[in-house]
């Protein structure tokens, strides 16, 4: 069984409950969702499958938004550079291009100023956040991501909508 799989709770033969979270405010975590955000595309860059599909599972909980998804770092260049996303999840350790490249290139880029970057790395490092705020990321998180809270008010920060 994936881990998406165990996160959704299907390993025991559950379908995850559709406010299945309280946020310290009182507001349901998911529910219905938001037209605020179905205008918001989201690049997910991820090379592991099961670790894109619960980042992807969660943001599907929490509102509408435009989902693309890649697997390397040069993937997700020709993504931005064909239509830019509101905000990517970057991977840092990935094959062909890391996320550590791909997000120095995105900032170069005309549009680079305008797209929120959030990295994430499964294998942490000291220094790692820092680092990785210094090359241009707006925020870091650390995967799997299962916190559906603490993705839930990052992109609210960011995007600047109450997802």
């Amino acid at each position: 069984m994936s881990n998406f799989q165990r996160v959704a709770g299907a390993d025991r033969g559950l379908r995850p409950a559709r406010t299945a979270c309280i946020l310290g405010d009182g507001r349901p975590l998911s529910g219905p969702p938001l037209a605020a955000m179905a205008s918001k595309k989201i690049l997910v860059v991820e090379d592991n499958e099961d670790n894109r599909r619960i980042l992807v599972y969660r943001l599907r909980k929490i509102g509408e938004f435009e989902i693309r998804e890649a697997t390397n770092g040069l993937e997700a260049l020709e993504q931005v550079r064909r239509d830019p996303p509101h905000l990517i999840f970057m991977d840092l350790k990935m094959p062909v291009m890391d996320g550590w490249e791909a997000t120095r290139r995105i900032r170069e880029m005309a549009v680079g100023d305008t797209v929120r970057i959030i990295a994430l790395t499964a294998q942490a490092m000291q220094g790692d956040e820092e680092k990785a705020l210094a090359i241009g990321c707006d925020d870091y998180l650390a995967k799997p991501v299962v916190d559906p809270a603490l993705v839930r008010e990052k992109l609210e920060r960011l995007l600047g909508v109450a997802a």
